[in-house]
């Protein structure tokens, strides 16, 4: 499909599809969320079988994940979380090394929607600091724990020389905000395609995950006939790279695969595609926080 066909997206696609890959292992607090989450012990008391589970994200999930990307000869995003990095640099440099954006996730798993301006700032900077230190990659793209930014989140990025951020579900194709009077990309994230929030459920399971997927991927294609659509799909060190998980996965790339005109894009290449083109959409929903 060439894009005298189709000019919805600036390469001529008719889907983008875009995996974010989070790296947490190491990032999280005493008593984060767990399988063992109902089974809390005193405070103080290392709950060790919890600390195994994250390990496997560093150990065998995020090389599974790699085998599989490398597999399709896709690139995706991972957001790094600084602590992560530090803790396992040679999974970060796997990452990078692969040809995978390294992006940013906060110094730690950590809540940054009620830091002042200062503190935020620094929370991000050492983020991105660590990260270029150990990766070579200078993040661009940001996501915050659980997509609960703060009212200066933007403005902080934007001061840190950010491309975009994914902390918004509000659009199935990218846009832009005025930040300052400067455009900033919204590269739309999602819950729906996210692995963390499908298996928090008791009863989900991976078959379950590859229909949603194929479900929205089939309704996404069907619009992207008519209009710019975009696919996110995430997937987390620990829970995507499972087994089971990482093979309904591959399952479903091979699905998307089949389909003229689908396109797998990192997610600093989607913001740079979209930013200055006249019909990416802008969104000035939250306009009064970013003057």
């Amino acid at each position: 499909m060439t894009a005298a066909q189709n000019s919805h997206w600036p390469n001529g696609a008719r889907l983008v599809v875009s995996f974010s890959m989070q790296f947490e292992t190491g990032g999280h607090p005493e008593g984060a969320e767990s399988p063992f989450a109902g089974m809390p012990l005193p405070k103080g008391v290392p709950d060790l079988p919890a600390e195994s589970w994250f390990r496997y994200g560093a150990k065998e999930g995020i090389p599974r994940m790699l085998e599989l990307w490398d597999k399709h000869s896709i690139k995706v995003t991972s957001h790094i979380i600084g602590e992560a990095a530090r803790k396992q640099p040679e999974i970060a440099k796997a990452i990078a090394g692969a040809g995978h954006e390294v992006a940013a996730h906060g110094m730690y798993w950590s809540s940054q929607w009620n830091l002042p301006y200062d503190e935020e700032l620094k929370f991000i900077k050492d983020n991105v600091d660590i990260l270029q230190q150990i990766t070579g990659q200078r993040a661009v793209g940001y996501n915050c724990n659980w997509l609960r930014r703060s009212v200066n989140t933007l403005k902080i990025l934007q001061d840190l020389g950010f491309l975009y951020h994914i902390d918004d579900i509000s659009h199935d194709e990218p846009t832009t905000t005025l930040v300052r009077g400067e455009k900033f990309v919204i590269v739309p994230y999602t819950l729906r395609n996210n692995d963390i929030v499908k298996f928090a459920g008791a009863n989900w399971n991976p078959t379950q995950f590859l229909q949603q997927l194929q479900a929205d991927f089939d309704q996404l294609y069907a619009e992207g006939a008519s209009r710019r659509r975009m696919m996110s799909v995430s997937v987390h060190d620990r829970i995507g790279g499972v087994p089971a998980v990482t093979k309904v996965v591959d399952e479903f790339i091979g699905y998307a695969k089949q389909h003229k005109g689908v396109v797998f894009m990192r997610k600093d290449e989607i913001a740079n595609l979209v930013k200055n083109d006249p019909d990416t959409p802008e969104d000035d929903s939250e306009s009064v926080y970013n003057q």
